[in-house]
């Protein structure tokens, strides 16, 4: 009897650990497989506190650089900005995603103090300061924005902060990219007067009229298409 008590314990102890081992070995391969997922996109992954980084940089732009901007929900700017790519695909992004961010922050500039730049981002950026002029990251969306990742997956409630698309390798469809095209739309469509615009003459692709950004093949071919539009053209070399 007692060893008939003795052989079933083994049992039972054994079902246990089979059961135990197998709970685990799942969990483990559920966890490889979501963050494998996670990890396909060959772009860095979202940006740690992305919401909390927005939602600070909106207050101190709002209150400190530009009080007087119409554009002060930074609640609702936060809001805007995630629901435009959480739980949905991140290579199927559209400008109409960004659509109640971009109506909920228009990125104003005042008459003549545009500045356009393509791969000349530091020296658009102090050429802009020292004249007191505006590039697109100094426009409420363009700041809270700049330096920053992010993108969702389909589904789920959070941000991947494993990987992101980029827009070369995966898709140029992807939430950062159409981001930054449609808020460049909407700062061209406002500006007036004088806009100025820094490129780099010195490279092969300085200007491409298939760009929105200006970066393709000749200054020359951007002065023509001004110049049948009417419209002033002065280029200035910077030997520095």
């Amino acid at each position: 009897m007692g060893d008939c008590c003795t052989q079933r314990k083994v049992c039972c102890f054994v079902l246990l650990c089979l059961l135990v081992a197998g709970i685990t070995g799942g969990a483990i391969g559920i966890y490889k497989w979501h963050h494998s997922g996670l990890n396909r996109w060959h772009g860095r992954g979202s940006t740690a506190d992305f919401q909390k980084i927005i939602q600070e940089r909106c207050d101190y732009y709002t209150q400190q650089i530009r009080p007087g901007a119409r554009s002060g929900n930074c609640q609702g700017i936060r809001q805007a900005f995630t629901s435009a790519f959480i739980s949905k695909d991140p290579c199927k992004a559209t400008k109409e995603d960004y659509k109640p961010l971009l109506d909920l922050a228009y990125p104003t500039v005042p008459c003549g103090k545009a500045v356009f730049w393509s791969k000349t981002r530091e020296l658009a950026h102090e050429y802009a300061k020292r004249r007191g002029l505006l590039t697109l990251e100094d426009t409420l969306l363009g700041s809270l924005a700049d330096g920053l990742s992010w993108c969702g997956e389909p589904g789920s409630p959070d941000l991947n902060y494993q990987s992101c698309p980029d827009w070369k390798r995966d898709c140029r469809t992807n939430y950062f990219s159409v981001f930054w095209e449609a808020l460049s739309e909407r700062f061209a469509e406002n500006v007036c007067g004088t806009v100025q615009v820094v490129l780099n003459g010195s490279i092969e692709n300085a200007f491409d009229k298939m760009s929105d950004s200006c970066s393709g093949p000749s200054i020359k071919e951007l002065e023509s298409i001004l110049n049948q539009r009417s419209v002033r053209f002065i280029c200035r070399d910077n030997l520095r």
